[in-house]
């Protein structure tokens, strides 16, 4: 724990060390902007003044101007009264005229060298005030770009000073948390190294008095205990266990109430899975009018099989509850029966792993159906997605039960460490599958009520979807139990039959466990009977007299019960041939009788209608027509019978005459008959049996084939999730190097803002060296 918070810490401090790195140069950059943006402002208001003086001497130019604009009007009025004057003089001479036209010339060229001056001051005036206007502006758009630069740099300073006071606070908070967890830590390793001396000592104490206690009991078991069994587990595993008599009627109880929420779970299964096959034969298309397709056919057909798979539970529970009674030991190796509703319950989720791409695909064809709109078809994906989920809950509390099952079978199949785990699991599973079945009943109820709304729907759908709604109600309650009950034995699960946490009980164990009982229980009977009277000694010398006597004539008795026993077989011989004889004398009697009718029937022809056709007599055999027949016993008492022994059974016969021949081998043949009989009904049943495994071989194959393509899909998605994890690492890495060229382009942004700003100030300094020199040029002018 200190180490990952060094390491956090150390993180931490690199990161401030990068942040406060990267402050320093914003700092030093915005301090810059800051110092040129005060320079700029100086510059525009040295800019003002020159603008201000420019005027000024515009003014004065225009004062000036209009002097001289006044001395130019006074000497053309001169002018005037000169020329006046002169042509009244014309005859006084022609010296003075010409003094005046040398004036006037004069005057003329200096107006027009004043004019030209004027113009050109003019034109200079205007140009520098065009060029002063165009300056300005240029200098307001750049300050102004400045202006907005600063205060975007302010801004950013200031979020990160924000961000960095927040960091470093938090970091102080948590540096302090760190120093007071360490010196928590500190004290608790101060404690802990005290009591571990404590504890040391207590162990040096413990292991000497041990070590002087197994040295008494070594020195006692070498010299008084000559076999110690202790030692092998084998021997060990062979020790009586005791017998927890309320551990089993609890068990026996626990299993009747499973067995009573299993006989309800197997009626809602049922009923879900026949209403199922009903709605499929109606919906989206009615069998009575017009035929289903091909995939609801055999869905409709698997569908109607579900009985064969469900009614097994309750068969399998019912022989797992009648095992378990008070004179059993009933523990995960000792209960066989579990074994079979383990193979069931796999053979029910088969038979749901087989129907469920039957259901999926038949929920599509529900939604291809054109009278069904938008919501209709999000309420079949999403009975789609709670049918899978509802097979994948079956399948996962299916491997768990087999876990259950395997050390029934095999000892070492689950540890004893991973039982409490597999009952969690179960737990789990049956808390999923309640959930499940709560959410399939809610959507197929808002999708009853939307198909409700439908022009289409018919009555007999409408029940059929009221009695489906039924059955998952009744499904979501019996399963809610069954998790509740779980969740509530689980402490019961996980507990262990025998007194004082008895870790395991084999089923030799048990074996010999029951039979002690039993002897015990005898025993106990035996020794609580009355004693019977004791015999006086007398009678018992007498009774002795007469068994040494009776010992005398062993031999005698002996060789009498060999004799006894020799007579009791020949008169077993001599039963069965009377027995031969006399169901023969039976069928000789029937046979007389039929020849008496026949002739009786002769004679009544023979008297009454004359001659009639004479019946075909039945074949009789020749000695029923001798005269003789009464001879015939005499005859045959004295043989011996005889015992004829084959594959077909053993045939007890007796050398007799030939006219007996045809009743024996009609007996024979009788025999042979029912013994065909029989062999056929086996070979019949051992055919169906092989249809039978056929067909399963043929679904097993099929299953096997779907498993593959479910298993290529998966492959591939997992390709498209590595294909999707590249392309997010690549994105990272491309938006980290953007993020470094973005924090390079601004520091190379404020390299050329300085650039710039360096640039501007010497432009300045240019315009003012120029400004200065032309007012020093005017005021020379």
């Amino acid at each position: 724990m200190a180490s990952e918070l060094q390491a956090k810490y150390s993180k931490l401090a690199q990161e401030y060390s990068k942040l406060r790195a990267q402050n320093q140069v914003l700092k030093k950059a915005v301090v810059d902007e800051q110092a040129n943006s005060s320079s700029m402002k100086e510059q525009l208001k040295q800019r003002d003044q020159s603008l201000r003086k420019v005027e000024q001497e515009m003014d004065s130019l225009s004062f000036r101007n209009q002097q001289l604009a006044k001395r130019v009007e006074l000497l053309q009025e001169e002018l005037v009264l000169s020329e006046a004057k002169g042509k009244k003089g014309k005859n006084k001479g022609d010296s003075p005229s010409q003094q005046g036209l040398q004036t006037q010339n004069v005057f003329d060229e200096d107006l027009q060298k004043k004019i030209q001056e004027n113009e050109r001051l003019h034109i200079q005036f205007y140009e520098a005030g065009e060029q002063h206007r165009r300056q300005e502006a240029e200098l307001r758009s750049r300050l102004q770009r400045l202006e907005t630069d600063s205060e975007q740099h302010q801004t950013l300073v200031d979020g990160l000073t924000t961000g960095f006071t927040e960091t470093i606070e938090r970091l102080q908070d948590e540096k302090a948390c760190l120093e007071l967890k360490a010196q928590s830590l500190e004290r608790d390793t101060k404690e802990c190294r005290t009591r571990m001396e404590e504890c040391q000592q207590q162990l040096r104490k413990c292991q000497s008095e041990l070590s002087r206690t197994l040295e008494q009991s070594s020195s006692v078991i070498q010299e008084k205990v000559p076999f110690n069994d202790t030692k092998f587990s084998d021997f060990n595993s062979l020790n009586v266990p005791p017998h927890n008599r309320r551990h089993q009627l609890r068990a026996r109880d626990v299993t009747g109430l499973a067995l009573e929420l299993v006989q309800d779970l197997v009626s809602s299964l049922l009923n879900f899975h026949s209403y199922t096959e009903q709605r499929v034969h109606i919906y989206p298309l009615d069998s009575s009018i017009e035929t289903i397709s091909p995939l609801n056919q055999k869905f409709s057909q698997y569908l109607h099989e579900n009985a064969a798979y469900v009614r097994p539970l309750e068969d399998g529970l019912l022989h797992l509850h009648r095992s378990i009674t008070e004179d059993t030991v009933t523990t995960l190796e000792t209960v066989v029966e579990l074994k079979l509703f383990t193979d069931h319950f796999s053979a029910y989720t088969h038979f749901l792993l087989k129907i469920l791409p039957y259901q999926l695909k038949s929920l599509e064809e529900e939604c291809s159906v054109a009278h069904c709109g938008a919501p209709l078809r999000a309420k079949n994906q999403e009975l789609q997605s709670d049918v899978r989920r509802f097979t994948c809950v079956f399948d996962k509390l299916k491997n768990y039960i087999n876990l259950l099952a395997l050390p029934s079978v095999r000892q070492d199949g689950l540890p004893q460490t991973s039982c409490s785990a597999v009952f969690t699991q179960i737990a789990a599973g049956l808390h999923d599958l309640h959930c499940t079945v709560k959410e399939m009943s809610k959507h197929y109820s808002q999708k009853a009520s939307l198909e409700a709304e439908l022009p289409t729907v018919t009555q007999k759908l409408r029940t059929t979807t009221e009695c489906l709604l039924g059955s998952l109600g009744a499904l979501s309650n019996c399963t809610g139990k069954i998790a509740t009950f779980f969740s509530n034995n689980l402490d019961f699960f996980t507990s262990s039959p025998g007194r004082g946490g008895e870790a395991r009980i084999q089923p030799l164990q048990a074996e010999s466990m029951l039979g002690n009982k039993k002897k015990a229980a005898s025993y106990i009977q035996a020794v609580r009977k009355p004693k019977p009277p004791s015999v006086p000694y007398v009678e018992a010398l007498a009774n002795r007299r007469v068994l040494m006597s009776s010992t005398e004539s062993r031999e005698g008795l002996t060789l009498q019960v060999q004799q006894s026993q020799e007579k009791i077989s020949r008169l077993e011989q001599e039963k069965e041939h009377w027995l031969l004889e006399a169901q023969l004398g039976q069928v000789r009697l029937e046979k007389e009788n039929q020849r008496i009718s026949d002739l009786e029937a002769q004679l009544a022809a023979a008297l009454g209608e004359g001659p009639a056709p004479a019946p075909v007599p039945a074949p009789v055999p020749t000695g029923a027509r001798d005269p003789e027949d009464g001879e015939l016993e005499p005859r045959t008492a004295g043989k011996e019978a005889t015992l004829s022994t084959s594959l077909v059974g053993v045939l007890s016969t007796t050398p007799v005459d030939e006219d007996l021949d045809v009743s024996r081998e009609q007996l024979i043949k009788s025999h042979y008959l029912l013994r065909v009989s029989e062999l056929s009904t086996m070979l019949q049943l051992s055919d169906s049996k092989a249809v039978h495994f056929h067909a399963e071989c043929r679904a097993l194959a099929k299953r096997l084939a779907i498993a593959e393509k479910s298993r290529e899909t998966l492959s591939e998605e997992v390709k498209a999730a590595n294909q999707n994890i590249t392309r997010l690492q690549d994105e990272l890495t491309t938006t980290k190097r953007s993020y470094e060229d973005q924090l390079s382009m601004m520091s190379d942004h404020l390299c050329s803002m300085n650039e710039t700003l360096s640039k501007q100030r010497e432009e300045i300094d240019t315009l003012k060296l120029g400004s200065k020199a032309n007012s020093k040029k005017n005021k020379g002018r």
